[in-house]
């Protein structure tokens, strides 16, 4: 009986080492994409009509599980209200096991209600809806429940399970997406969604998703090793969705926060999909009373590699947000003491 769990667990986790988006470089998804988009009007009336005029033309499961994806990043809306809404109450009712999960039981009638009639969810109804749609093509697919983290996430306050995204096995191995991320941006002041795809969701790698994922069940981390604990995630860097569709892994620093003395240096460390000229490369430094730009005080580029090093000549606690190609990829804060 050991030898068999042993196996099981060998198998699994051999099931999804190295497992990316890179392991489809010879597939094209330009017609799974076209297809997906030439039907942005189909209703959900009928799923299962739905799943075969998405798949019917494609030929491999990977193609199949990417019309069924993108079909759900364009066309279902984020409700941010309603994403505030639960949290609020589910905070509320934290210390009441008996109210939470009947919140939890009308929240989730009134969430399907919404996805059914008007397109909109929050990332619960996104990854139920990608399974749903995969099912029903014979592609195994799952629902992980766990914590996310975003700018504007509270760590203070995140003490509940706050985020869904999905596992998917394609060729014998598992894969981590979220269409939730993946399909745009709400404006966290005016709760408008503004629906803009980001590929970096689509099969992401598993240490760069570990950054600002971290799921209840530990066989979703899709990792070998170097598991965070919940006090690591949380002490994390801030990584944007640009961080996604530019980096391949953020491996330094590995914490958000920085106490260092006047004249040290902070160490960054990036390996990235595609190399990149150092003009390109800034920082963004805030320190409350200021806001500028800044090169970094050393680069080095290597291929994809890229190391930089910032140094810090005053006193002060500082925010620092890097840039690649004009975009924002990640926050970092430094308090700097004199001695």
């Amino acid at each position: 009986m050991q030898k068999k769990s042993i196996l099981y667990v060998f198998c699994f986790f051999a099931g999804y080492l190295n497992a990316q988006v890179s392991d489809f470089d010879h597939i094209d998804f330009t017609k799974a994409d076209r297809i997906a988009l030439s039907y942005n009007k189909e209703r959900l009336t009928n799923l299962p009509e739905l799943a075969y005029k998405l798949t019917t033309d494609l030929t491999t499961d990977v193609e199949r599980f990417r019309a069924l994806y993108r079909w759900v990043c364009a066309n279902i809306a984020n409700d941010y209200g309603l994403y505030l809404k639960n949290n609020r109450k589910r905070q509320y009712f934290k210390n009441d096991s008996l109210k939470l999960n009947a919140w939890n039981d009308k929240f989730r009638r009134r969430l399907f209600k919404k996805l059914l009639k008007k397109k909109q969810t929050i990332c619960t109804g996104y990854a139920y809806l990608v399974k749903a749609l995969a099912d029903l093509v014979n592609i195994e697919c799952e629902i992980v429940h766990g914590y996310g983290r975003v700018s504007t996430t509270n760590i203070e306050t995140l003490n509940l399970p706050n985020h869904s995204w999905n596992a998917v096995k394609l060729n014998g191995k598992w894969y981590l997406c979220d269409p939730t991320w993946a399909s745009g941006i709400p404006n966290p002041k005016t709760k408008n969604f503004v629906f803009l795809y980001n590929d970096g969701f689509f099969l992401a790698n598993p240490k760069l998703f570990a950054v600002n994922h971290f799921p209840i069940d530990n066989r979703w981390w899709l990792l070998e090793d170097n598991i965070p604990s919940f006090e690591e995630f949380l002490a994390a860097p801030v990584i944007y969705g640009n961080a996604y569709k530019t980096l391949e892994l953020h491996n330094a620093p590995e914490q958000m926060h920085h106490n260092i003395k006047k004249n040290e240096k902070v160490a960054f460390n990036y390996k990235l999909k595609k190399s990149i000229k150092a003009e390109k490369v800034k920082l963004l430094l805030d320190n409350g009373d200021d806001t500028w730009r800044a090169n970094p005080t050393s680069i080095s580029i290597d291929n994809t590699f890229l190391k930089l090093e910032h140094q810090f000549k005053r006193k002060g606690f500082y925010d620092v947000h890097l840039y690649l190609n004009g975009d924002l990829i990640s926050t970092y804060t430094v308090e700097v003491k004199a001695h």
